[in-house]
């Protein structure tokens, strides 16, 4: 056990509501982050993510549902437990440094007299690799270090389980990638429970291994990020958590027609149905099929946006430098995996247009 931290408690939460007047926050909530994992809470902005994490902390009072920590009921129908006694440690999205108080108080803010001169300050500033810095003021520090001086104040206490609100949304893109990446490593190695916050699928994707997806309030789905990239429980998720062709089709068994042809299913189907394919699972030849409109480069991997003739618009991903300019013709063709379908939709047209990722 790294640090002392203690072992990484379950998270469990069950049927939480939460409505700030009219306005509905959180509705009926079930969700279990397993010890020692890390879990994403996934949404757009204004989903419930930040008041269902603060509901963790104890920092709001739902309206209904409970919630347990390491097996101990901290908020029920009959009461909640405080947020100082909850043995959870959290970050906020701004980090709420102390700018009047040099890096050593910040950390140990939270402790005992006893816990700070114990050296339990230095050992969390060496755990995010902070040593020799608790005597600067944080406003001289750069936005990764205080990122980290944060960070290390949540893990002081030494709690069970740890919760970051969206910890990496100041930081510009090349530091943010680089302290996300240091702190997934941290926190393998801690095997502390943690529960975070993000709008960007592809953070909750590297980080999380499970992510629950949030929408208007409510669970949609929660799994592996894998299950719910091939498998996702809604057009509205497919589309949220990558980038998603959906067609219109008709499926007869195992198998159905859409205009790029036939496209394997991963449950037999019958009738018009909407089809969910992923830009990689497009293969792009020389043909007479559409028109390249739009060539986006990647460095690892290059996005076709096609105008099939019949109207169709489709993102293609291939691998590498762009083989096709714009302009040119090309033939589209299905080459991936069985996919999952949903009933058309009443008012739908046959096809529809590809659906962007939240974030690429």
């Amino acid at each position: 056990m790294l640090f002392g931290v203690a072992n990484g408690g379950e998270v469990e939460v069950r049927g939480l509501s939460k409505a700030f007047g009219s306005v509905a926050a959180l509705r009926d909530v079930s969700l279990r982050a397993a010890p020692g994992s890390v879990l994403a809470l996934l949404g757009p902005s204004g989903c419930g993510k930040t008041t269902l994490l603060r509901s963790i902390a104890g920092l709001e009072t739902p309206d209904a549902g409970e919630i347990v920590v390491g097996g101990r009921l901290l908020t029920s129908d009959r009461g909640s437990v405080a947020p100082e006694q909850r043995k959870v440690g959290m970050v906020f999205q701004d980090w709420a440094l102390f700018p009047h108080l040099d890096v050593g108080t910040n950390v140990g803010y939270g402790l005992s007299r006893a816990e700070r001169r114990s050296g339990r300050v230095e050992e969390a500033l060496a755990l995010v690799g902070l040593t020799g810095l608790a005597d600067r003021p944080p406003g001289t520090l750069s936005g990764g270090q205080q990122q980290r001086v944060a960070l290390a104040r949540a893990l002081a206490p030494r709690p069970s389980v740890l919760l970051l609100d969206e910890p990496f949304s100041n930081l510009d893109t090349s530091l943010r990638v680089q302290v996300r990446a240091e702190v997934h490593r941290l926190l393998a190695e801690l095997e502390i429970t943690t529960v975070f916050v993000t709008h960007d699928q592809e953070e909750a994707f590297v980080l999380g291994d499970e992510v629950v997806v949030l929408r208007d309030g409510a669970v949609e789905q929660q799994g592996p990020p894998s299950e719910l990239y091939a498998s996702p429980a809604s057009a509205w998720v497919a589309g949220f958590v990558g980038d998603a062709n959906l067609l219109g089709g008709q499926a007869d068994g195992a198998w159905a027609s859409t205009p790029v042809g036939a496209v394997p299913l991963t449950a037999e189907a019958a009738g018009p149905v909407q089809v969910l394919v992923r830009p990689e699972a497009l293969r792009v030849d020389p043909g007479d099929g559409g028109a390249v409109e739009v060539v986006e480069f990647y460095g690892h991997d290059s996005v076709y946006e096609v105008a099939l003739d019949g109207g169709l618009r489709l993102r293609a991903r291939v691998a590498g430098a762009p083989s096709v300019g714009r302009g040119q013709r090309v033939e589209l063709s299905y080459a991936g995996p069985p996919t999952v379908t949903w009933p058309a939709p009443r008012s739908s047209p046959a096809v529809t247009t590809p659906v962007p990722a939240a974030n690429h």
